[in-house]
């Protein structure tokens, strides 16, 4: 069964509510953070309950590597040596 956006922001502000050890007079505190926290979720790539993530559009090539996928060979540094 899928909880409705206030059951959800509901538990999250109960949740805040038990991290802080139950203090009297937050209850509109937590209710806004955990509102929030869903609006965030709901622009994120998060999935509505936010149990899972969404994936994204595959990025751009890594830097240090070529259009056609191959990587790039490090460049070599030179080694000083002292003499002894």
């Amino acid at each position: 069964m899928t909880e409705t956006r206030e059951e959800w922001i509901k538990k999250r502000a109960y949740a805040l509510w038990e991290e802080e050890g139950h203090p009297t007079g937050r209850d509109s505190i937590h209710w806004e953070q955990a509102r929030k926290e869903r609006e965030k979720l709901e622009r994120s790539a998060a999935s509505k309950d936010g149990n899972e993530v969404k994936t994204r559009t595959k990025r751009t090539a890594a830097a240090g590597t070529k259009s056609n996928g191959t990587v790039k060979p490090a460049p070599k540094r030179a080694v000083s040596r002292k003499s002894v």
